[in-house]
């Protein structure tokens, strides 16, 4: 519970220690005016929402931490910062999530919304909170519930229902809302402050989303020609939706109760209210919606550091063993990895060749990436700016996506009741105010209840329909390639079919100076990216001998609005009726996603995205040439639409026994451009579970979200991997003192499950501590030392790059970072696995294709193992984890801990650690329409 003000509040507020001066000639009678007024024209009532034809009998829960309230006048923000008061629901569902850690292994049925909350359609009447008619329109009302403060929005007219929608969003994510809308058009630092982050953050998107505003334009108006009356449809929903937005806007400036990030980031004037917010417009979503698709709906790209480990590869032990060293560390299709679809059926896509065309691979040496960033001044030009800028491009790079969230369903075949149980939902990370948000909406051709992102939330995107959920992971199938142009003339022209083509200059000059909000001293860059009709250019090499750029093509680059469709039609009662329905409507999403849905009766799956058909030859893996002959089929530039593989080729299956997704490989045959898709997964952790729930049959809704849970504290290389590297250390006795010792509590952690749980609930310290610390120090140094000598310091470098060796929670690496929740998903844990295991003498599918661990032998290999772990046992807390702006060095829990990163004023507190998606769906319904 928040606490309580103290009566020495205005005394403080006077000269907060964070804002020094901005106070000192405010009025605090009018910031106590702000906090204590309405975030809305909202009133107290008592009128309930009736529940409209909703078939889940109060058996769908649902969670979204920290709270549903993102805004927050500047008053409450004072607040939150000199003493970590928080606004009404700015943090209610935080302690319930963090809870389920210490608190699943008794959980029931009856005792889910104890770490869920109620998800039924309608608000109770005595748990109306609050109701509003936004704007004073008839045809729209908002009211938001007692425990949640989420709104629910029922309208009588279609454009009523979408003005309300906006008109909550608003209230609820404004500022985000506004942060992303710049980070899509890479111009976050002119609006928000010049930090670092936020310098690598417009980077980052920028460089994969280089849009004009005419590119946005033409988005949409391909979006509503190409989609009959369900574009035109969508068009009159988002402007209605806009109309919203920008009413509230223009009623929290008249009544001075907008987000106080407005006033920290020099936009309005506290005193005056001076200042502008700009309203919203319609390419504002579509900057919005290709930030999230770069996050998590865009599958591929690395082909020009695949190409760089295959030189190295080859330069190490020649062309053809090279070759096969490079595939068996990539496992395009390895025998051993964990499926969503399980059951045999193929579902062949960016195979390896039989003869590949076109290849471009460069000249060893040559690589060069492309700059983004040029003419740096004051604090762009500093270490930290340009070490940003680096992990900006390798992120943007890599093929190595925020690729997270986790789905367990079952059939009705192996529940209790009959009826399919599912729990599902996205891992987005965690951020403050939350990057989704909830709603239930209710109207015309709509009924849903459920999460979207901010400033997208015309519809739900991940939620219920009356008798159906549904939700999402990413699958990171390849929509991406890199196309080798050759240079004429100068480094800004290309052969483009035979004709020297001037490549197109995008470029945007940012500056930005102090602000209450973010001190970071004045400083400039300008942003330059150069287009092709094959993509932007990424770097640049020599091929052959001739100089060329490469680019990066992405099937849905241009093409960020076109998912409006599906999202409209998961809204839509009359289209989504049943498995087939729904995997119809998320056809018509063109990002890289796994889709999952549970009704009473039926369980389905579909992966989407475009798929581009392929030339003939063309090895997905690397770049290849710009010529006509190795381009998309039936590829137009101008549009950048191409030919598409049929739904039937996307892995897709109905009422199989059982579905787990955590990003693992989908189906037999059916390639994922990143690495790591072998023998061990975190897909194990839940696949292991799940299946052991449906051999014993009786699934519940309690038990299924417990084998969630227990997953979601595991650490995937104790479990998987651990129990062979000490068979192998085990395979003599342990004379060394040391190491004896470290292998005792090691075993001791298997044995205890290999959780990272605390002692107990709030002690912020872990049980098996020291086998925890253990195994975070030794895990890099192992797998240095067995794998480096082999592959020679060139090869294990290139092929780090491919893939991080680690990804432990406390890591601050790879594409999540640290105080993230999600970890596990990179690491060298499957090529561990068959290493070890092949030096044990047991079978191994899909084996590597040279041993390394001490060259093959037991003794050796024992040697390095224990070698390595006689270092790790040495190393202390303080150096395993050696602190951050959030904990102090040795502080293991805080290491691990969930953090929300602020994205605004308002700042929470952690939680333990869970790998668990941040928005959380259980679901069982009890009949169908």
């Amino acid at each position: 519970m928040p606490r309580r003000i103290p009566r020495t509040i205005l005394d403080r507020l006077r000269t907060p220690r964070r804002f020094p001066k901005f106070l000192m000639g405010a009025s605090v009678c009018v910031l106590i005016a702000g906090l204590l007024s309405p975030l809305s024209q909202a009133v107290a009532a008592d009128t309930p929402v009736a529940a409209a034809n909703d078939y889940c009998g109060s058996q769908c829960s649902d969670i979204l931490p920290a709270g549903q309230n993102g805004n927050a006048t500047l008053a409450q923000i004072l607040l939150n910062q000199a003493f970590g008061t928080q606004p009404a629901h700015a943090d209610d569902q935080l302690a319930p999530y963090g809870n389920l850690a210490s608190g699943y292994s008794a959980l029931t049925d009856a005792k889910i919304n104890d770490f869920f909350r109620d998800a039924s359609f309608g608000v109770p009447a005595d748990q109306v909170e609050s109701t509003l008619k936004p704007a004073g329109r008839t045809d729209v009302t908002i009211v938001r519930d007692k425990k949640t403060g989420v709104p629910h929005i029922t309208g009588t007219t279609r454009y009523g229902t979408e003005f309300g929608a906006g008109y909550a969003a608003a209230q609820d994510r404004l500022w985000l809302m506004d942060v992303f809308r710049h980070v899509g058009r890479g111009k976050l630092t002119p609006f928000a402050g010049g930090a670092p982050s936020n310098q690598g953050l417009e980077q980052e998107f920028w460089r994969h989303a280089p849009y004009t505003e005419a590119d946005l334009q033409a988005q949409i108006d391909s979006a509503v020609a190409n989609n009959g009356a369900r574009g035109q449809q969508a068009l009159a929903d988002v402007r209605a939706y806009l109309a919203g937005i920008n009413s509230y806007i223009d009623a929290s400036d008249s009544g001075r109760y907008f987000p106080g990030e407005y006033v920290l980031t020099g936009h309005k004037d506290s005193i005056t209210n001076a200042g502008t917010i700009e309203h919203f417009k319609e390419t504002d979503l579509v900057a919005l919606a290709s930030v999230i698709g770069a996050l998590f709906g865009s599958g591929g790209g690395g082909e020009v550091n695949n190409a760089v480990s295959l030189l190295a590869a080859q330069s190490k032990y020649g062309v053809e063993e090279g070759t096969k060293v490079w595939e068996s560390f990539r496992e395009r299709n390895d025998p051993e990895a964990v499926l969503t679809v399980h059951n045999g059926e193929s579902f062949p896509y960016a195979t390896k060749p039989a003869t590949p065309q076109g290849a471009a691979l460069p000249t060893a040496g040559t690589v060069t990436e492309e700059p983004l960033v040029h003419d740096r001044t004051g604090s762009a030009a500093t270490a930290t700016a340009t070490g940003t800028s680096r992990s900006a491009t390798a992120s943007a790079l890599g093929s190595a996506r925020r690729g997270m969230s986790n789905a367990l369903v079952v059939s009705g075949k192996s529940t209790a009741s009959g009826h399919p149980i599912a729990v599902f939902g996205p891992q987005t990370g965690y951020f403050a105010p939350q990057l989704l948000m909830l709603q239930e909406i209710q109207g015309p051709g709509l009924s849903a209840r459920g999460a979207s992102f901010a400033g997208l939330s015309m519809y739900v995107e991940l939620g219920r329909g009356q008798d159906y959920a549904w939700s999402a992971t990413t699958s990171g199938q390849d929509i991406i390639d890199t196309y080798a142009v050759e240079l004429c003339q100068d480094d800004t022209h290309y052969l483009y079919r035979g004709t020297c083509t001037a490549m197109e200059k995008v470029e945007q000059t940012n500056a930005w100076k102090p602000t209450t909000a973010d001190s970071t001293p004045a400083g400039s860059y300008r942003m330059q990216v150069w287009r092709t009709k094959y993509g932007p250019v990424t770097h640049r090499a020599t091929v052959d001998g001739k100089k060329v750029a490469y680019t990066t093509l992405r099937s849905s680059y241009l093409h960020e609005a076109d998912s409006i469709i599906g999202f409209q039609m998961l809204n839509d009662p009359d289209y989504v009726k049943s498995p087939q329905t729904f995997q119809a409507a998320v056809q018509h999403i063109n990002y890289t996603f796994n889709w999952f849905y549970a009704d009473s009766e039926h369980t389905a799956y579909y992966n989407s995205g475009d798929n581009p058909v392929r030339a003939t030859g063309v090895d997905a893996e690397f770049p290849v040439w710009a010529q006509t002959a190795y381009e998309w089929r039936n590829w137009t530039p101008a549009t950048n639409t191409a030919d598409y593989t049929p739904a039937s080729a996307h892995p897709n299956s109905v009422d199989q026994d059982y579905y787990i997704s955590w990003n693992n490989k989908q189906a037999k045959d059916y390639t994922t451009a990143p690495w790591g898709n072998g023998s061990v997964h975190r897909g194990n952790l839940l696949e292991d579970r799940v299946r052991k729930l449906v051999t014993a049959g009786g699934v519940t809704r309690a038990s299924l979200t417990k084998a969630m849970a227990d997953a979601a504290l595991a650490d995937l290389r104790a479990e998987d991997v651990l129990p062979k590297l000490l068979q192998v250390v085990k395979s003599s006795p342990v004379t060394d003192t040391t190491a004896a010792a470290a292998v005792t509590k090691l075993s001791d952690w298997v044995t205890a499950g290999a959780k990272r749980k605390e002692t107990s609930a709030g002690s912020k310290a872990y049980a098996d501590a020291d086998a925890i610390r253990l195994l975070d120090a030794w895990w890099p140094l192992l797998v240095k030392a067995e794998f480096e000598p082999g592959l020679g310091s060139d090869l294990y470098t290139a092929m780090t790059a491919n893939l991080p060796v680690d990804e432990a929670p406390s890591a601050g690496h790879g594409p999540t970072g640290s105080h993230a929740g999600s970890s596990f998903q990179y690491g060298w844990w499957s090529y561990v696995h068959k290493d070890i295991r092949a030096v044990l003498g047991e079978s191994v599918q899909g084996r590597l294709a040279k041993p390394y661990c001490g060259g093959g032998s037991l003794g050796a290999c024992r040697d390095v193992l224990i070698s390595t772990l006689r270092t790790a046992a040495g190393r202390t807390a303080a150096q395993v984890y050696p602190g951050d702006d959030l904990c102090s060095a040795g502080d293991q829990w805080c290491a691990d801990s969930v953090n929300q990163r602020t994205l605004g004023g308002i700042k929470h507190g952690k939680i333990s650690w869970q790998n668990r998606p941040t928005y959380q769906q259980v679901v069982e319904f009890t009949s169908h329409r």
